[in-house]
């Protein structure tokens, strides 16, 4: 793989809105993952933190974490799980507002980048995340059409996260992100 951290060297290109239906969709679907919000954001960070430990280093109560199990029992990492997809819920309840969804990942991301000091790579990781396991856990309603409007909406997080990093004057910490 040639290009390291291409994607913070990128010029910003606006990402495309999400059309009414692609909306709608989102909505409905997410309707069905909200339900299980607890049990699917800790899915997602289990999968995050195997898939790419070096992602642990940001969290002290449970970088040190081996074991799916463990992770699992963690009262932390189910707070962030619920922490994340109260986020996400946040954006999809206001997909219709784009001022309210640019303040809540604006503050998303300056949190990120200033407190945590989170590289903007692993939010781009992530959504690849989230995308396979809403894919594997919601198959059924989970359709082409359904991929499509949601992989539209983690393309749009990422933009609007990336650029609060900017706004925060980010200064990438180093080149070892994954």
């Amino acid at each position: 793989m040639e290009t390291e951290r291409d994607d913070e060297a990128e010029p910003r290109e606006r990402v495309e809105p999400l059309s009414d239906a692609e909306r709608a969709i989102v909505q409905d679907t997410w309707g069905r993952v909200y339900e299980n919000c607890d049990d699917v954001g800790v899915t997602i960070l289990i999968r995050f933190f195997v898939n790419f430990p070096s992602a642990k280093r940001y969290f002290s109560q449970f970088k040190d974490m081996e074991d799916p199990e463990e992770m699992e029992r963690s009262t932390q990492l189910r707070q962030h799980g619920r922490r994340v997809m109260n986020a996400i819920n946040s954006v999809v309840e206001n997909l219709y507002d784009p001022d309210k969804v640019s303040s809540v990942l604006g503050l998303v991301g300056k949190a990120h980048a200033v407190k945590h000091k989170v590289e903007p790579i692993y939010f781009k990781i992530l959504s690849g995340v989230i995308l396979e396991v809403l894919a594997e856990d919601f198959g059924e309603c989970f359709t082409a059409e359904v991929q499509r409007a949601w992989t539209k909406l983690m393309a749009a997080l990422y933009w609007h996260i990336t650029g609060a990093y900017a706004e925060a004057g980010w200064v990438k910490l180093s080149s070892s992100a994954v």
